[in-house]
């Protein structure tokens, strides 16, 4: 997708270089061109030995991929970031407060803030969840935001990924992949750690533990196998954490609990960070064809005696129809106005705006309401003639299914080629943590990037990259 809009520089301005990069800038100027070409090889040939690879759903071949590395890091100050992740402390509560009160009293949909069709008829809302709260009432244990940058002071929200976020295992290793790099740059410029992930992941999951639990909470990570195209970061963040990665079939019902096997016999375990999908959970309460769940995993929870993180049914809060609500959402249960603003949302359900989205779709970005990865969307203005036509019949068959939202001319920072820095466009992804005690935010997260010129599709299944993102500490 191209544009020819003006654009937001996060590194210059037409007055010089802008106060967060002015440090890197200094030490970029002095270093040799040939050196840094060298050192992006060597980040790709770290990326490839340490297996840090990807898989594209629906592609032919079945080879794994490498996200593509850039060595200029993505800047942020102190004072950007506060307000960043302020804003995100507020919407994951908010969020959080949704859930339970979906599953509960119902109060947002009684007071009309929030259609109950919306609710009622999601695929993402799982009816074996009502009346009844996780342990220490927490839905959404880990978050990540996905925020866009169209100005100095201008972010939005792009949306919220409340089931199972991926992508933190890549924010970990650029950063890792930096530092083995360039020790020096961060000597000379001070930016915040985020290494603490994992042992605050660790953390955040002990402190959800059912309430029943005694002595330190056993944890581990559910994966769905190897054939998953995020397992190298479900056995990377179980390693990191030093806990079990395991599978359905290592995992059964013992005296109304969740057990692992090992080789003394089965364990006890008190939180389960699942990266399966709901519909594959519990084969006796969802999908019955399911080999990558507990078979009554569900009864256990419901009693009381297993967390599940994130909860089942949380994808009814990433819903991109729920997401045009969420300034009202906010508003609703903490009663502030929105810090982060979302972006303008058309939702196709409604005939008018219908209507409006087929005569504009040139000028559009239409997804699907439970799409992600840049899949199932179309970009308009970058689409053709023909596939306008065709996704203007899906539209008109099911338009429930989209929403659509304007093209924004998103911020750009300089990427690392042969003929030196050239802008890109970026979005950004921070992870929060939330548990009972309250809300840890990573200051940092994964800047993805499109490494096309002129694209604005950063999605690592679409071709985009990733760098690492600093925020510095003053």
């Amino acid at each position: 997708m191209t544009t020819r809009a003006k654009h937001f520089s996060e590194m210059s301005t037409q007055s010089g270089v802008r106060a967060p990069y002015a440090s890197y800038d200094t030490w970029f100027a002095q270093q040799d061109h040939t050196r840094l070409a060298k050192k992006s090889g060597e980040a790709e040939a770290f990326f490839r030995r340490t297996g840090i690879t990807f898989n594209v759903y629906g592609q032919s071949d079945a080879e794994e991929r490498l996200i593509p590395f850039d060595l200029v890091p993505r800047i942020i100050s102190n004072k950007e970031w506060t307000k960043l992740s302020r804003g995100i402390d507020q919407r994951v509560r908010a969020i959080n407060a949704f859930l339970h009160d979906i599953y509960n009293r119902q109060e947002i949909l009684r007071a009309g803030v929030v259609p109950t069709s919306l609710v009622a008829q999601n695929e993402a809302f799982l009816p074996q969840m009502m009346d009844f709260s996780p342990p220490g009432g927490v839905y959404t244990h880990i978050v990540g935001t996905d925020i866009v940058r169209t100005g100095e002071d201008d972010f939005f929200v792009l949306e919220d990924n409340a089931r199972t976020p991926s992508g933190v295992s890549y924010m970990l290793e650029n950063r890792e992949t930096m530092l083995q790099m360039f020790p020096e740059l961060f000597s000379k410029i001070k930016v915040q750690r985020v290494s603490d992930y994992p042992k605050n992941l660790r953390r955040s999951l002990e402190a959800s533990a059912p309430a029943g639990c005694k002595g330190r909470p056993c944890v581990v990570v559910l994966t769905p196998g190897i054939h998953n195209s995020a397992y190298y970061e479900h056995s990377f963040l179980a390693d990191q954490m030093g806990v079990e990665l395991v599978e359905g079939h290592d995992l059964r019902v013992v005296d109304g609990h969740i057990a692992m096997r090992t080789t003394r016999g089965y364990k006890v375990i008190d939180v389960i960070y699942r990266r399966v999908d709901d519909e594959f959970l519990d084969p006796l309460t969802f999908n019955p064809a399911s080999m990558l769940g507990v078979p009554g995993i569900m009864d256990v929870y419901r009693a009381g005696n297993i967390a599940i993180t994130n909860a089942p049914g949380t994808g009814v809060a990433d819903d991109k129809a729920i997401y045009s609500y969420m300034p009202e959402i906010v508003e609703f249960y903490t009663g502030e106005r929105a810090i982060l603003k979302n972006v303008e949302t058309h939702r196709c359900s409604e005939p008018d705006t219908l209507q409006y989205v087929l005569d504009n779709l040139a000028e559009l970005v239409v997804k699907e309401v439970h799409g992600s990865g840049g899949y199932g969307m179309l970009v308009g203005p970058a689409a053709s003639k023909t596939e306008i036509a065709e996704f203007a019949e899906k539209l008109k068959a099911h338009p429930a299914n989209y929403i659509a939202q304007p093209t924004l001319s998103l911020s750009t920072v300089p990427i690392f080629t042969e003929a030196g820095l050239a802008p890109r466009h970026v979005d950004l992804r921070p992870f929060a943590l939330v548990s009972p005690s309250g809300v840890d935010i990573t200051p940092g997260g994964l800047t993805r990037v499109a490494l096309t010129e002129g694209s604005l599709v950063v999605n690592s299944s679409q071709g985009g990259g990733t760098k690492d993102t600093w925020v510095l500490e003053d």
